[in-house]
């Protein structure tokens, strides 16, 4: 925290002052310069959003964020903080963050007019001129720009056509500063309206009242581009005033969606110590995120967040570290069994067309884990035939055989060591990866195993049965496959 000074001093030290476009762009030249990375885990933007952002930085604009749900549109926003100098100067005591250099209220000018160079200044950190509203369809003008304050002119005898009975709203006191408008499609056109002035000219008009407060803000809105049709749309000329509008993706691969999902997860070190997660199944779990945004039971234009990955993790984690609880013991793998205790996570964050709504969303959320086992799987090995000529065998054939004669029951709670004992009875099964995939490390091979029997069900090559936190496989026509 900087100590307070005085108008003088702050002149003495050579401080310059800048708005706050000409402060974020040089400090982001001086990034790239640096070689720094400006913008930190953004994971899959470096080739599209990121240098967009740059460009409009520097062109000093406002800037529209438009994309679907869970493409880090605020994360972004929030990200320009560290754009900002570490502590900027204000007039001690203003509301709205007076440039002792340019001072814009009344009570800023009389102070600086009254004490001159004695004028106290007092310090803003950067992480105190970040300010974010959501808009909700309730927010009105008295929220963003001000109204007259009665209790204000009652209290100092003051009449209503004083400056100093006005009440600022949100935006008047960000001056010098970002602000955040969320979901600005959800604004009501005529509040949307009231920001013409402010984006334009940069300045506010408080109930009629002849003043020019010729306010310095950075702006970044945020939207949703199903809002434009479901909710509410943002109304032509406000469009025209936002300088840049920059379009956000879903991670268009495996491995940056798996950065992400690593990153943002809250895993405690302790957890991490005690429950390895094999890489089949990291892989997996953003695979069930990418069978979502193609699904035919899931609303495309609604978008599936990488919040599901995020809460999906968690769940793992938790179906994990209660097995540890309830069997006393010291650690244990990610199973694929555990992908069952996701469904909360996928049926919470997905919207479902029509069909989807028909099948139930429990449902629908098997079925992606069901797609993302069969995508996985394919990648690893021979396609399962749909139909096994006599006499031809085929890469799972001796498994299948296995079952004629055998079931296998595994229980959620068993031990790794019971666990596993129980999936290497099934010779052929352990025979199969040391040809297909000898290369995996044991942790992914345990998996893998897991893996081919459910590949093997939705194939209908054997059946799959659930019971409470058991899951028995059988061979095809014994068992029965239930969906619950």
């Amino acid at each position: 925290m900087k100590n307070d000074t005085t108008f003088k001093e702050l002149k003495k030290s050579g401080y310059t002052d800048k708005t706050i476009n000409q402060e974020i762009q040089a400090n982001l030249i001086a990034k790239i310069k640096a070689k720094e990375p400006v913008f930190e885990g953004l994971w899959g933007y470096e080739d599209t959003v990121i240098p967009q952002l740059k460009k409009a930085i520097l062109a000093g604009h406002h800037i529209n964020l438009l994309g679907l749900r869970g493409q880090a549109k605020t994360r972004i926003a929030r990200n320009m903080v560290n754009l900002l100098d570490d502590y900027m100067p204000i007039v001690k005591g203003s509301e709205i963050n007076d440039s002792p250099f340019q001072p814009i209220s009344k009570f800023a000018r009389d102070l600086i007019a009254e004490l001159g160079d004695e004028t106290p200044i007092s310090w803003v950190h950067r992480s105190e001129r970040f300010f974010e509203k959501l808009a909700t369809p309730d927010v009105n003008v008295a929220d963003l720009i001000g109204d007259i304050d009665p209790i204000k002119a009652a209290t100092l005898k003051l009449p209503y056509s004083d400056e100093r009975v006005l009440h600022y709203g949100m935006i008047p006191r960000a001056n010098r500063s970002i602000f955040v408008l969320n979901e600005l499609p959800d604004l009501q056109a005529r509040i949307q309206v009231s920001l013409f002035n402010i984006l334009q000219e940069g300045d506010v008009q408080i109930r009629g009242f002849q003043l020019r407060m010729p306010l310095d803000i950075q702006f970044v809105f945020t939207a949703n581009p199903e809002d434009y049709t479901n909710r509410g749309s943002i109304v032509t000329p406000l469009k025209d005033r936002i300088g840049s509008q920059i379009f956000t993706h879903y991670p268009k691969t495996i491995a940056l969606a798996r950065q992400i999902t690593e990153q943002e997860a809250l895993i405690s070190e302790d957890d991490k110590a005690k429950i390895q997660v094999p890489d089949l199944a990291r892989n997996l779990l953003e695979e069930v995120a990418f069978a979502a945004r193609e699904s035919e039971y899931v609303d495309a234009k609604s978008g599936v967040s990488a919040r599901l990955t995020i809460s999906a993790m968690e769940n793992l984690i938790a179906a994990a570290k209660l097995r540890l609880l309830e069997s006393d013991s010291d650690k244990t793998q990610v199973r694929l069994l555990d992908f069952m205790s996701i469904v909360p996570s996928i049926t919470g964050k997905i919207e479902l067309v029509y069909e989807g709504e028909q099948e139930g969303a429990d449902f629908v959320a098997k079925i992606l884990i069901d797609d993302a086992v069969m995508t996985q799987f394919e990648s690893l090995f021979q396609r399962v035939p749909k139909l096994e000529k006599e006499g031809l065998k085929t890469p799972y054939t001796e498994i299948i055989q296995w079952f004629n004669n055998n079931h296998l029951e595994l229980n959620y709670s068993d031990t790794d060591k019971e666990f596993y004992n129980k999936l290497d009875s099934v010779k052929p099964l352990s025979t199969l990866i040391e040809e297909n995939v000898p290369e995996l490390d044991a942790h992914d091979k345990n998996f893998c195993k897991e893996l081919v029997l459910w590949a093997l069900t939705i194939s209908k090559k054997l059946d799959k049965s659930e019971n409470a936190s058991i899951l028995s496989f059988e061979s095809a026509g014994i068992g029965q496959f239930f969906r619950k």
